[in-house]
């Protein structure tokens, strides 16, 4: 659960809710409530654009075309009366876009903040149920000195990833690729990245048991320890 995103995009609705009873108290002639709940959602329909934002897709509503539908229905009946009472709430529907525009804007900024994604501690919170799985047929039986991980937390720190030097070292290397060792020939499986970060990296570990490499879906990173945190398996 990503919780900075749950939070906002609670407060969002609550903003819309706001926003709704005002036109409704204001209003002489009430909207049927149920009614009036739809044409906030039909509103919502948009034709949109995704543009790049912080290793995500943000979505930027340029034509209402739950509007015009609401209004092809709506400016039909009573002589367009309907329409009088729903048109505003059919635009909040619109607007709300960018209500919610604004909390893709500013999330990634709060999650950084809460869960920075240089720490090791973001992705790996609690191992106490980690296990080492091994990938490739290069790697030798070992299994997570949990002892060595916990202590050596604080002191793990984010290096570059050198994804393209990596590959040809291993691939090019002319050795069959069964044969050739895996730089990254473990998995460590069963841990849990910091509760409310939404995060569900795969983590892969270097041959020598100092370094990590984590998925997220969306990036890699690598991280590296001064000393290894696997140990001889049984």
């Amino acid at each position: 659960m990503n919780a900075p995103e749950v939070v906002l995009n609670l407060l969002a609705w609550g903003a819309v809710f706001i926003l709704a009873r005002r036109i409704y108290t204001k209003q002489e002639s009430k909207p049927i409530i149920w009614k009036l709940v739809i044409v906030i959602l039909v509103g919502l329909f948009s034709f949109s654009i995704n543009l790049p934002y912080m290793d995500q897709q943000i979505k930027l509503a340029i034509l209402p075309l739950g509007v015009w539908i609401l209004y092809g229905i709506y400016s039909r009946k009573n002589e367009g009366i309907s329409w009088d009472q729903y048109r505003k709430y059919a635009w909040l529907g619109f607007f709300a876009n960018f209500i919610f525009l604004a909390v893709s804007l500013i999330n990634p900024l709060i999650h950084c903040a809460i869960f920075p994604g240089n720490e090791i501690s973001t992705y790996l919170s609690n191992s106490n149920k980690g296990k080492i799985i091994q990938t490739h047929p290069s790697a030798d039986h070992k299994k997570l000195d949990r002892d060595s991980l916990l202590i050596q937390m604080d002191s793990i720190k984010e290096e570059p990833v050198f994804s393209e030097k990596w590959y040809y070292e291993t691939f090019e290397s002319g050795i069959e690729r069964s044969k050739a060792e895996e730089r990254f020939p473990y998995q460590l499986a069963r841990t849990k990245a910091k509760w409310g970060s939404g995060i569900d990296p795969m983590i892969f570990v270097e041959q020598d048991g100092k370094g990590l490499l984590i998925s997220t879906g969306q990036k890699q990173l690598y991280f590296r320890a001064e000393k290894t945190f696997l140990k001889k398996g049984e």
